[in-house]
């Protein structure tokens, strides 16, 4: 609580923006900072998904461009809001707290921001923040010894998520590659892995329904399998349990090991002519097949429990999907990922939520993801601001890549005093500002140290 009603008297320029002393002039250049880096992003990734989903030309001609305007806009948006508000909560409360410098900044910023995004993306978008904010307020609790990491708990959680979602739900194929093409078009590339992966198991792995039991039943399989055992309950009528399972495992593994290499080709190739070893090095990289042994397991085991248990009891039984489901988790080993865990149990989440309201059981909730979205982000810049050892590397990636740098000069060492360590990660780095700008002198800025 003494952390919360902590003040510094520093100024704006002092602790945000200290390559200028403008804060006009330093909103404007991290918004124009921040739409060079969105229309990098979101122009090239805009027009693959066009490709990919086979669009007409009338979508090229009417809808794409304003598509992607729409789309820079808002993470243009979000970063100048997020100066501006910044500037502003300064000279409304006259002081930075704890909370002003991150927090209170992002959170209208944020919320304007995701008005201009289309509704479309608004949710997966919420989706995202709302994983990343999780992560980031877990790390904060464990750096305080609020909560005791369990080992593997990421494993562990996945093997619970996973269950669950195969009992649950299974998608269409068509839908689902809809889907992962829509997250091409997020800022991380994890989320793309992660998004990726879950779309992968709900379209493949969708449990059996029961089997029906009978003379014909029987009949059928025996007809059909002629190249090994297969029970009568399973529906993989042209392959036997044991080939069902192996080709399972080359198809996902193959899916795992081209998912990493889409996502380290491009970076290779801009270093083609200078370092061509890296282009190699981008094909035969060790996460390109940790992931595909991670996907391949999970579908192998999952196939090869579900006919095991079909064998066993005879029956095909919908608990089936759970007991796979949770064993399957255990091919995390391979590839261990809180990214993934996280955004499956917190997409699992959303989608009971969602069938929790089409039976009238769960309150409809106006404005949902705009406000949840906002409020992610706040935390997740509260953490950028205060304790960035707790962010997500890969977010804070892109938060230098979005501001170009200028994130990372924020005086950080004058907000130690708040004890989050600010300035831990940042090797004593101090502002050079100018003087006659400044509020706090040298001997202020001790005593407030000490």
């Amino acid at each position: 609580m003494a952390a919360f009603s902590k003040s510094i008297p520093h100024s704006c320029y002092e602790i945000g923006h200290t390559w200028s002393t403008s804060c006009v002039q330093s909103s404007v250049q991290v918004t124009v900072g921040a739409l060079q880096e969105s229309l990098k992003i979101y122009a090239p990734l805009y027009i693959i998904a066009a490709v990919l989903r086979r669009r007409k030309l009338d979508y090229y001609i009417h809808k794409l461009l304003p598509e992607i305007l729409q789309s820079t806009s808002f993470l243009t948006a979000n970063g100048g809001f997020y100066i501006m508000f910044f500037c502003i909560l300064r000279k409304l409360l006259g002081k930075f707290y704890i909370w002003s410098a991150g927090f209170g900044a992002a959170l209208p910023a944020s919320y304007l921001a995701i008005l201009i995004e289309r509704k479309s993306r608004r949710g997966l978008l919420t989706i995202y923040m709302a994983n990343l904010a999780t992560e980031s307020i877990f790390r904060m609790a464990v750096t305080r010894g609020l909560i005791t990491p369990v080992k593997h708990g990421e494993v562990l959680l996945f093997c619970f998520t996973a269950a669950l979602y195969m009992f649950f739900f299974s998608h269409l194929l068509a839908a689902a590659i809809l889907k992962v093409i829509e997250c091409l078009l997020k800022p991380d590339k994890r989320h793309l892995l992660a998004t990726a992966f879950v779309k992968v198991i709900e379209c493949l792995l969708k449990p059996d329904k029961r089997c029906k039991d009978g003379l014909k039943g029987f009949a059928f399989s025996a007809l059909n399998c002629k190249r090994g055992p297969r029970h009568r309950c399973c529906k993989h009528y042209e392959d036997n349990c044991i080939s069902y399972c192996i080709k399972g495992f080359i198809r996902m593994f193959s899916v795992g090991y081209l998912i990493q290499c889409c996502l380290r080709i491009p970076s290779a190739f801009r270093h083609l002519f200078t370092k061509p070893s890296r282009l190699l090095s981008a094909l035969y990289n060790k996460e390109n097949f940790q992931l595909g042994a991670f996907l391949g397991s999970f579908v192998s085991i999952y196939k090869g429990t579900s006919c095991f248990l079909r064998w066993v009891r005879n029956l095909d039984d919908e608990l089936h999907a759970l007991i796979a489901g949770f064993l399957a988790g255990m091919s995390m080993m391979f590839y261990k990922s809180t990214t993934i865990s996280m955004y499956l149990a917190s997409k699992l989440v959303e989608t009971l939520y969602f069938k929790g309201i089409e039976a009238g059981k769960c309150p409809y909730i106006a404005h949902a993801d705009t406000i949840i979205y906002a409020i992610s982000t706040a935390v997740c810049f509260q953490a950028a601001v205060m304790e960035v050892q707790n962010l997500r590397p890969s977010y804070w990636k892109f938060l230098l890549r979005l501001t170009k740098g200028r994130f990372a000069l924020m005086n950080r060492r004058a907000l130690d005093v708040f004890g989050t360590h600010a300035s831990r990660d940042f090797k004593g780095f101090m502002p050079r500002l100018d003087p006659r700008y400044t509020l706090v002198k040298p001997e202020l800025e001790l005593e407030l140290r000490s």
